[in-house]
């Protein structure tokens, strides 16, 4: 259970950083930080859950177009964990596109990682 809430701190941390940086994602709430909370809350169970077994199962498609399928899973994943932050809490990050997503994606991963070399566990 402590290393889901570590992975929550870090992700949350990260689509802070996003969403600061990014004109195409919005942070809904008051104050913000509940909805990028929210949203993070929703990414990390994702990422936990369903995500390696629909990687798994993607993998010839992404092997196929040379790993451009796996943006399009990231892009439906932070979709995903946005609504159900949306709709179940009523706060949460409004993504304004996919192209928006990727680079989201790129940013949230390197300061996922840098949070967490930086934290450790």
């Amino acid at each position: 259970m402590s290393h889901f809430v570590y992975r929550w701190l870090v992700l949350t941390i990260a689509a802070g950083v996003m969403v600061a940086l990014l004109p195409g994602m919005e942070a809904v709430g008051e104050p913000p930080i509940l909805g990028i909370a929210a949203f993070s809350l929703f990414l990390a169970l994702i990422n936990a859950s369903i995500k390696p077994v629909v990687h798994l199962l993607a993998l010839p498609i992404s092997i196929l177009s040379f790993g451009l399928f796996a943006l399009v899973l990231n892009w439906l994943f932070m979709e995903l964990a946005s609504w159900l932050a949306l709709t179940l809490f009523d706060v949460g990050v409004v993504i304004h596109g996919f192209w928006w997503s990727v680079i989201g994606s790129l940013i949230m991963a390197i300061v996922s990682g840098l949070v967490g070399d930086v934290i450790g566990e």
